[in-house]
């Protein structure tokens, strides 16, 4: 055996979508041990609630991440909804819901492209994000943005959606679903794919609740928990939601996960839309915050559950606004499953993580 050495890994790296950063400790071609560095890219972002009111701040809190934008102005609305005691419309909350999951689709198309391009599989990776973008195009339609949509705001939501647009979204789709079965059909029974993901990264059930893993990352280790079933906004008006769990524990487990939840995202909106009701979007909303705070405002993000926390002074501006995002929860198994695998599969392992560094750096 060779003397062990250390690897930087990241920020830069080729396969990387994101300024990840890892302290590799190796010795000839196997992992001992990785180390998360984390601060690269951190912005401050959490005290600017004491230079922006709490309806400016909804802006703040969507620029936290460019994958997850949408999730994360709809959860800090929620949550200073709460603080406030504010009901909104019943209209909002399904139309928000709608959007969170077409989020979760362009996420998670997102990540397969991203992975196909690290198994240097570029057709495929050119398919995925070919029907992102057309769920890119139904956000540009609807909210007027394909990034960063700036639609929710406390007490409700800025726009509607009407019969024709939603009638659009439908059909959009059901087109997707189709072709989407196509590549499915790739990335579950491609030898290659198979090659370089059955049996690496594994992640024990055991290992995954001990490390309170969550998102499709802990639903790939047989953890059955998904915040969608606590029944937040109209996600109690399904009719019914199982959450989908694969107890094989590795990275096809995680890549299976999650394509398996875009066909599960797909229903969900159209039962959704079927029982949408009629009504306001959003409702007036008066004074500013109280003295107080609301804690476990939970929220499932593409990439797991999400906690929000706010603390109110009585004044217009927060003393506090908290995220306990899905990345930070789950650093510890991403260490865990690189520990012991060969070098050649950090990437892989690290992609079907799906972390968001914008999200832990905030």
């Amino acid at each position: 055996m060779g003397k062990s050495a250390v690897i930087p890994f990241g920020p830069q790296h080729p396969v990387l979508p994101e300024p990840l950063h890892l302290d590799l400790v190796v010795e000839d071609e196997v992992v001992l041990e990785a180390v998360p560095q984390i601060g690269f890219v951190h912005r401050g972002l959490e005290r600017l609630v004491q230079t922006k009111d709490f309806k400016q701040y909804v802006y703040v809190a969507e620029r936290i991440c460019g994958i997850c934008a949408f999730g994360h102005s709809m959860g800090y609305a929620q949550t200073v909804e709460r603080l406030m005691g504010v009901e909104i419309p019943e209209r909002s909350e399904y139309l928000r819901t709608i959007w969170h999951e077409l989020s979760r689709i362009h996420s998670h198309l997102l990540w397969l492209g991203l992975a196909a391009d690290a198994f240097g599989f570029e057709s495929l990776f050119m398919h995925c994000w070919r029907l992102r973008e057309r769920i890119l195009d139904l956000f540009e339609k609807t909210t007027g943005g394909r990034v960063i949509f700036s639609v929710v705001q406390v007490g409700g939501v800025r726009r509607d959606i009407d019969a024709g647009q939603m009638s659009e979204i439908l059909h959009v789709l059901e087109g997707i679903k189709d072709e989407y079965l196509q590549i499915c059909e790739t990335f579950l029974t491609d030898d290659s794919v198979r090659n370089r993901t059955v049996g690496v990264g594994v992640i024990p059930t055991e290992d995954a609740l001990d490390l309170s893993m969550v998102g499709p990352f802990a639903r790939a280790s047989g953890v059955t928990y998904d915040a969608r079933s606590l029944g937040m906004g109209a996600y109690g008006e399904l009719s019914d939601f199982t959450p989908i769990v694969s107890t094989d524990c590795d990275c096809y487990a995680r890549m299976e996960v999650r394509a398996a939840e875009i066909l599960q995202s797909i229903d969900i909106i159209k039962e959704l839309a079927a029982k949408i009701p009629a009504g306001d979007i959003a409702v007036p909303v008066k004074g500013n915050p109280p003295d107080g705070a609301v804690a476990a405002n939970v929220l499932e993000q593409p990439r797991g559950e999400c906690y929000y926390f706010a603390k109110g002074n009585g004044t217009k501006y927060l003393d506090r606004m908290r995220m306990r995002t899905p990345t930070s929860q789950n650093l510890a198994g991403m260490a865990l499953a690189l520990k012991g695998c060969d070098v050649a599969d950090v990437n892989m392992i690290i992609l079907t993580i799906d972390p968001c560094i914008s999200c832990t750096e905030r």
